[in-house]
């Protein structure tokens, strides 16, 4: 006996109302088995790969690669075969317990096989599960049939073309069909440069940590250009206006030479332990923030307006703001403040890496308490960065940048030498930092980074 199941797509981060279909992995007539990936989808804070709750043969796709669909609508209808669910653990056993409670891996909260068949059935509510007894031979039959007319029709190439989520969305904004490009990656996977050279524009080169700049043609007969707005952009735009018009920003400048934390880092990327890492700048000012916030503990909080309450936090989760092909993610780092510099440095080259691969997760995505962005990156010296969402405070670095300056040696006298020299700008909320504590707590990030030795005391 086979069962008619509407799997609908669920919440995967918190409080999400709607995610785009970026990828199917399966057609109708596939055979798929619980856990095995069914479709990739974007959300407004990742991309997420949704397993299969049940084992069955795929009827119906409910929704189109490049489709927004919300939170509790049909994703898609599995003929599911329920023996082969009771076997995969979700009647009870010869010791009265079911699979899943003798330890059976949990999917995502929310949906999967993480009841009994039995509870599952007695679910009556259409708009959840659909539920129709269908005879087993018919559905044998049926799945012969549609795998018989798709090996005679094969599926669209679209499904068969290989490229990784941001380079289909390259190819949605240029208005180029991924089934006519010929892919030059590894595992003849289509790159964004394909894409481009297929769009008749040539790849441009991004600075070092920058992301690649997506050049859109436009007809020469069109006056504008409209971009739907969904997704990370969607997201990213109504947190920033709420932080914008709730919090009141203030924000603080200082130049400072770096000249000793820029021979630290080159000493530091000597060491045997850290020569498989990319010890980079922002990794000391990190570590310079983290420090200094031990001294002004009073910007790692949140402001609660429904209690009327600030909320100091004992663990720093440190944000790192990082433009993506999907629009500004600012994904953090739990439990900085417990890590040492190369832990610092692991987790910083896993979230970059990760972000540019847009496989951040929306769990990496919450509980931030304070934020670095870095927009040295692109060759910015500073900026008036606003607050991420229920933090207090976030620090801009600019570029790095060699520059003439009055050094003072011990006995008093000045010259003019060049030195490694940056902005820093720390944009914090007045309602719960005072002047005196913003300026405390930038002036402590200036002084570690301007003598790395402060640290140390």
């Amino acid at each position: 006996m086979s069962q008619e199941q509407v799997f609908l797509l669920p919440d995967v981060g918190e409080g999400l109302t709607e995610a785009e279909i970026l990828q199917w992995a399966v057609k109708a007539g596939d055979t798929v088995e619980i856990n095995q990936i069914l479709v990739e989808v974007e959300t407004a804070k990742a991309a997420v790969e949704l397993p299969s709750p049940y084992t069955g043969v795929v009827g119906t796709l409910h929704a189109r690669e490049g489709e927004t669909l919300p939170v509790g609508q049909p994703l898609i209808t599995i003929l599911a075969d329920a023996d082969a669910d009771a076997d995969a653990g979700t009647s009870p056993d010869a010791t009265g317990e079911t699979a899943e409670a003798s330890g059976r891996e949990a999917l995502l909260v929310g949906y999967g096989p993480q009841e009994s068949a039995g509870r599952r059935r007695r679910r009556r509510t259409p708009a959840v599960t659909t539920v129709r007894p269908v005879a087993g031979p018919a559905v044998a039959e049926r799945a012969v049939a549609e795998r018989a007319v798709a090996a005679e029709s094969p599926a669209p190439a679209v499904e068969r073309t290989a490229a990784k989520p941001p380079v289909r969305k390259l190819a949605r904004d240029l208005g180029v069909d991924l089934t006519t490009v010929t892919p030059t990656g590894p595992g003849s996977t289509v790159t964004r440069d394909d894409v481009r050279r297929a769009a008749g524009t040539s790849p441009v080169a991004a600075p070092e940590g920058a992301p690649e700049s997506v050049p859109v043609t436009v007809p020469e007969s069109a006056a504008e250009t409209r971009i739907p707005i969904r997704g990370v952009r969607k997201r990213t735009a109504a947190a920033m206006v709420a932080s914008a018009f709730t919090a009141p920003h203030v924000t603080e400048f200082t130049t400072v030479d770096v000249t000793a934390t820029m021979r630290l880092r080159d000493t530091v990327a000597a060491r045997r332990e850290f020569r498989d890492l990319r010890v980079t700048p922002l990794l000391f000012v990190a570590r310079a923030l983290l420090l200094a916030l031990r001294r002004t503990p009073e910007a790692n909080a949140s402001w609660d307006e429904a209690a009327q309450e600030i909320v100091l936090k004992h663990h720093v989760h440190l944000g790192i703001a990082a433009a993506t092909e999907r629009g500004l993610i600012v994904p953090n780092i739990k439990h900085a403040d417990r890590m040492s510099l190369r832990q610092l440095a692991e987790a910083l080259a896993e979230l970059t890496g990760t972000a540019r691969a847009g496989r951040t997760t929306p769990q990496s995505m919450t509980g931030g308490t304070i934020t670095i962005t870095n927009v040295g990156v692109f060759g910015v010296d500073t900026g008036t960065p606003i607050l991420n969402p229920g933090e207090a405070a976030i620090l801009a670095v600019g570029a790095i940048r060699r520059m003439p300056w009055v050094v003072t040696d011990a006995s008093g006298a000045e010259a003019i030498e060049p030195r490694w020299v940056t902005q820093l700008a720390l944009s914090f909320d007045h309602r719960l930092i005072d002047g005196q504590q913003g300026s405390e707590l930038l002036a402590g990030i200036a002084a570690v980074l301007h003598d790395p030795g402060l640290a140390m005391l």
